[in-house]
C-alpha cells in the first residue's frame, strides 16, 4: 500500500510538469508579417537550477520507490533501522538533556522505525506468566513521565519501564544535571526524580493502554492459556518505576500512593530505593526499613481488586554501591516475602579507574555505562547465589552488545536492560544487541534463555 501511494504521488508530479500550459498560442499571419518576433523571455540561471534539483528529487523518488518495490518487508525494515545510524550522531552536539527531550518527542510522535521482523525464537521467554518476545528491555529515566510506551515498544523492546514518577510534580535537580562522557561510553547524571507527577502519567497510560488494547483485541492469545503472550494491553511488556517525593517524609505513603494511582496500567511494578540523587533514599535498603516498605506496598497491592490475572508483579530496584552484609540482609527480606523480582542495578556513586582522569568524572551523581558493567555483573551473580535463583533477576548497567546483555543472563539474569548505550547508539542497537545474544545461546549449545540463566553460577 505505502509503495502505491508512493508512486502515484510521483506520477501526479510528473504529470504537474509536463501538463501543457493553458496560456493561449499566437501565431504568425501575413497581415502581421513586419510585426517583429516577440523575444523568448530569458529563464533566470537560478530557475535553470531548481529544474535540476527538482529532476533530481524527482529521480531519486523514482529510484527509492523502485527500490522499496523490489524488496521485502524485513529488508525495507532493517535498512530504516540503519539509516538512524546516520541521524543519531547529530544528537551528540545538542545539550544532553536536550537531546533526550528531542529523543523522546521523537519516540512519541512515531518518528522512529518500527521493527517489522519477528524476534529469533531462541530469545523468547516467560516471566510472571507473561510471554517476553525477548529479553532485552529499555531501563527506567528514559521515558520518565510515559510519554512514548507505543514508539518505544515498536522499536524492538522485549518490554519498557517507564518513570521513575513521583506523586506530586517535581522538578528535580538544577540544571546542568546530566555529563556525557563519550569516550568511556558513560554518563553521570543526578537529575533527581524530575517527573510530572502520577496525575499526568496515569491519563498518558489509561489512554495508550485502551489504544493499544483496542488495536490488539483481535490478536490476543485464546482464552485459557495459561501464558499470557504480551503485556495487559498488547505485544510488548510494561514496567512503571515508582519513586518518592524529595520532600517526603513518608516514603512508604508515597509508594503505596503509586501503586494505587498505577498498577492497573503496569504489567510489573518497581520499587525504586536506590537513586543516589534523592536524599535519604538508600537508607531505605536497610534490612528493617526495606522489610516494612515492601510489606506495606504488597499490603497496598494486594488489597485492591483484580481480576483473573491478579495483582502486577512487584520488583524491587538496588544499588550496586552496597556491602556484603547489605546483599545478604536484602537477599533474606527478598525471599521471605516473596517479592517477584529484584533490578541490578542502578547508577553508582564510586569512580572507577577507567574515568578518574576524565574531569567530568568529578561531577556529582550517578554513573551509568560500560564504566559500571563489571561492578553491577558482580553483584547481580552475588545476588543470584544469595537468593538460590529463587527470584527472577534484571541485570542492567553496562550493556552495550550481545555479548554483554550474555554474560548478565549467565552472571543470573532472566531479562536485561539497556539505558546508556541506547542514548549513544540509537535504534540500532536493538537488532544487533538481539542477533548477537541470539548467536552466543546456540554458540553454546543453549536452546532458550532459561538454560543459560545463572550458568556461570553454577
Amino acid at each position: 500500500m505505502r509503495q502505491r501511494v508512493g508512486f502515484a504521488l510521483i506520477r501526479e508530479s510528473l504529470y504537474r510538469k509536463l501538463k501543457p500550459s493553458s496560456v493561449p498560442r499566437h501565431y504568425c499571419t501575413s497581415s502581421s508579417a513586419n510585426v517583429p518576433p516577440i523575444p523568448s523571455p530569458k529563464i533566470p540561471h537560478s530557475s535553470k537550477k531548481g529544474r535540476l534539483f527538482t529532476g533530481a528529487t524527482i529521480g531519486l523518488l523514482i529510484a527509492g520507490g523502485a527500490y522499496a518495490s523490489t524488496v521485502d518487508e524485513a529488508t525495507f525494515c532493517g535498512w530504516l533501522f540503519s539509516a538512524t545510524k546516520l541521524v543519531n550522531p547529530f544528537f551528540a552536539f545538542l545539550d544532553p538533556e536536550v537531546a533526550h527531550k528531542l529523543a523522546v518527542s521523537a519516540a512519541a510522535r512515531g518518528w522512529v522505525p518500527r521493527e517489522k521482523r519477528p524476534d529469533p525464537p531462541i530469545l523468547s521467554l516467560d516471566v510472571w506468566g507473561r510471554r517476553f518476545s525477548n529479553p532485552v528491555g529499555l531501563a527506567a529515566g528514559f521515558d520518565k513521565n510515559a510519554e512514548a510506551v507505543e514508539g518505544l515498544l515498536g522499536l524492538g523492546f522485549g518490554f519498557v519501564e517507564v518513570g521513575s514518577v513521583t506523586p506530586i510534580p517535581q522538578e528535580g535537580n538544577p540544571k546542568p544535571r546530566i555529563f556525557r562522557l563519550p569516550n568511556e561510553g558513560a554518563i553521570i547524571n543526578r537529575c533527581g526524580f524530575n517527573s510530572e507527577g502520577i496525575v499526568a502519567v496515569a491519563k498518558r497510560l489509561g489512554a495508550q493502554h485502551g489504544k493499544r488494547k483496542l488495536e490488539t483485541s483481535s490478536t490476543s492469545s485464546p482464552a485459557g492459556d495459561e501464558v499470557k503472550h504480551g503485556g495487559k494491553a498488547g505485544p510488548g511488556i510494561l514496567g512503571v518505576n515508582l519513586g518518592k517525593n524529595k520532600t517526603s517524609e513518608d516514603a512508604a505513603a508515597d509508594y503505596v500512593q503509586g501503586v494505587h494511582t498505577l498498577s492497573q496500567y503496569a504489567d510489573y511494578l518497581v520499587i525504586n530505593i536506590s537513586s543516589p540523587n534523592t536524599p535519604g533514599l538508600r537508607q531505605l535498603q536497610g534490612r528493617k526499613q526495606l522489610k516494612d516498605l515492601v510489606k506495606k506496598v504488597q499490603a497496598a497491592r494486594d488489597e485492591m481488586q483484580w481480576g483473573e490475572e491478579g495483582p502486577p508483579p512487584l520488583l524491587v530496584k538496588i544499588a550496586p554501591d552496597l556491602s556484603k552484609q547489605d546483599l545478604e540482609d536484602i537477599a533474606a527480606v527478598a525471599v521471605a516475602l516473596r517479592v517477584d523480582g529484584l533490578i541490578i542495578s542502578n547508577t553508582t556513586v564510586q569512580r572507577p579507574d577507567s574515568i578518574s582522569q576524565n574531569p567530568v568524572a568529578q561531577e556529582t551523581g550517578g554513573l551509568s555505562g560500560k564504566p559500571l558493567f563489571d561492578m553491577s555483573t558482580n553483584i547481580l551473580k552475588e545476588m543470584y547465589v544469595l537468593t538460590k535463583g529463587r527470584i527472577p533477576l534484571i541485570g542492567t548497567g553496562g550493556i552495550s552488545s550481545g555479548e554483554d546483555a550474555y554474560k548478565k543472563i549467565r552472571a543470573g539474569a532472566t531479562l536485561v536492560q539497556l539505558y546508556t548505550a541506547f542514548a549513544y547508539g540509537g535504534p540500532a542497537l536493538i537488532p544487533d544487541i538481539k542477533e548477537e545474544l541470539a548467536r552466543c545461546l546456540e554458540k553454546d549449545g543453549y536452546k532458550s534463555i532459561s538454560e543459560a540463566v545463572g550458568a556461570d553460577c553454577r
